[in-house]
């Protein structure tokens, strides 16, 4: 049940995914969670999600260090784990870093002086030689050497810092930005220009009101205190913070003793996965796609393999990409386990339309070419529906698309750009209508499709969208919908549910029956509605007999003897 890939050994069982606290709060009440009988044999793995770091955005994939989240994880937790026999998969975010990160303070706090001035990009050093100097002290590049370039947002990807000698300069800022201005007070004003208390008073006033409204302090209009402008100006930038995840230098050889201490630390709390978050946005060069550019992309992979070869971890390479371009098999080709963002959108459409003639091929494609993968139905993002692009037709792409909308999912289009769409944020359950055997159906031909099978707490649990949280979180909020932490009472109470056992009879099933693995021998058969699906290796044979129409299924497992040792529909 292990498979040697890039160099290491891979486990072919069951793999858990949830925040650290999304089951009763901390990690510790996780792994009490997995100590509990019914779960003995259920999973072999863990993904556990970035936010158990030192992080401050996006509910973990801004990193400020990798030291363990004190809240929510410790030591003893990570050991227990490993107690277990339950291997770990942890996120390494190789393009960024928070701007809370020791190398940005660092910048902040001495600037030009700093040892770590070059290890994020300063956008004009980059684009030096390349562009046009603009007004706003950033350099404009030619237009012909950005054509290529994905930007994730609208204009240039950069954030303007300001350093201790007043200097402002652009560094590139891909994803998440945010500049605070901290409100003054007469006091302030006082100690920083000629004037008097009941004006700077007043000057407080207005400016504080005005930033609240989000505007900048060039943009504050201050009537007849005008001529206060530049120095309320020249406060305000002096003392503004910064929220954000800024993108690393990786010619900078401090980024690589930076890349090999994170390796080192995460294989130390026990990790064998390493999933690569953001990867192909980090080698850049003028001219050359941001994106996936080809050769970067693979040099910078070796490299990190070299290093993660050192600590006996597998790297998982994250990306999303159509299947017409092929970037899956690229990387497969490459030595690569990769994410089959497939799988859960043909498993919607299989049901939807009664039709696994589209699943029952990407199964034998797999199979075929040898590619290895980690599998799923939900996760902590959405469910993957541009990645479908050439393997079904775009017009049933748009009915899944509606069907789920319809089921209360939103629509999450690809950076803002309308009909390209990237995912549906919505929990599993509720995607199949909230409908149990569909549940248990969909997670039945999971178990069976070729990969590491990696299940989402919400999906184990029948989660149903949460609008509250969504609402809760803001316009941006629309993930939310699939991340509800539940309190032990509701993991206790939902362990009782008819659909969450059976799930877990399955699990224990795929987990430990000898039959399945990534080199076992695999037959696929089907006539549109009925599918057939065997796994068999040194005499245990494992089937699967479904009905896409009823969503009836029967699994069987038979051991070397030829006698059924496991049966569940």
């Amino acid at each position: 049940m292990t498979s040697k890939k890039a160099g290491k050994s891979v486990d072919n069982g069951v793999m858990l995914n949830a925040y650290p606290d999304s089951m009763g709060g901390t990690l510790s009440h996780i792994a009490d969670f997995l100590k509990k009988p019914e779960m003995e044999d259920v999973f072999s793995s863990f993904y556990i999600l970035p936010s158990i770091f030192n992080t401050d955005l996006d509910r973990g994939f801004s990193v400020i260090d990798y030291g363990l989240n004190e809240l929510l994880a410790d030591r003893k937790d990570m050991e227990d784990l490993k107690s277990l026999d339950i291997d770990l998969k942890l996120d390494f975010i190789l393009n960024h870093s928070s701007v809370l990160s020791k190398p940005f303070q660092d910048i902040l706090k001495h600037g030009e002086e700093s040892r770590y001035r070059d290890f994020f990009i300063d956008w004009n050093k980059f684009w030096k030689g390349h562009g046009t100097m603009t007004e706003g002290g950033y350099i404009q590049p030619d237009e012909a050497l950005i054509k290529d370039m994905f930007f994730r947002k609208p204009g240039l990807p950069i954030l303007m810092v300001r350093l201790p000698d007043g200097k402002n300069v652009p560094y590139w800022n891909t994803f998440y930005q945010e500049v605070r201005y901290k409100e003054v007070d007469a006091w302030d004003l006082i100690q920083e220009m000629e004037i008097q208390y009941a004006s700077a008073e007043q000057l407080a006033e207005i400016a504080n009101k005005a930033l609240e409204e989000g505007k900048k302090p060039s943009e504050i209009e201050l009537g007849k205190y005008e001529t206060y402008k530049a120095g309320l100006v020249e406060l305000l930038e002096s003392r503004r913070k910064y929220l954000g995840q800024m993108d690393l230098n990786i010619q900078s050889p401090l980024v690589w003793e930076h890349y090999d201490n994170t390796l080192k630390t995460l294989s130390q709390y026990g990790a064998k996965i390493v999933r690569l978050d953001a990867f192909a946005y980090a080698p850049k060069a003028p001219g050359e796609k941001n994106f996936l550019n080809d050769p970067g992309t693979w040099d910078l992979l070796k490299r990190v393999q070299d290093l993660a070869d050192q600590y006996h971890v597998q790297l998982l390479p994250e990306i999303h990409s159509s299947y017409g371009e092929g970037t899956f098999e690229l990387l497969s080709e490459k030595g690569y386990m990769t994410y089959d963002f497939f799988l859960p959108g043909l498993i919607i459409h299989a049901l939807e339309s009664g039709s696994g003639k589209h699943l029952v091929r990407w199964a034998k494609e797999l199979r075929e070419k040898k590619i290895k993968v980690v599998n799923m139905l939900g996760c902590h993002d959405g469910i993957p529906l541009l990645d479908l692009k050439g393997l079904i037709p775009d017009e049933e792409i748009e009915k899944l698309i509606e069907a789920v909308v319809s089921r209360g999912g939103f629509v999450k289009n690809l950076h803002g750009q309308k009909n390209v769409y990237y995912q549906v944020n919505a929990t599993y359950y509720s995607a199949l209508g909230e409908d149990d055997k569909k549940m248990l159906f969909a997670r039945a031909l999971q178990l069976f499709m070729p990969g590491k099978p990696q299940v989402w707490y919400l999906d184990l649990f029948a989660g149903k969208n949460d609008y509250e949280a969504v609402k809760r979180a803001g316009a941006a909020g629309h993930k939310e919908v699939n991340r509800t932490n539940l309190s032990r009472g509701q993991v206790e109470e939902k362990l009782g549910l008819d659909v969450v056992k059976k799930q877990i009879e399955m699990l224990r099933f795929r987990n430990s029956f000898p039959a399945f693995g990534f080199d076992s021998e695999m037959e696929i058969q089907g006539d549109g509605s009925r599918l057939e699906i065997a796994w068999k290796n040194n005499g245990y044979e494992a089937r699967l007999k479904a009905d896409l129409k009823t969503s009836k299924y029967e699994m069987t497992g038979t051991n070397e003897d030829g006698m059924v040792c496991f049966e569940l529909n």
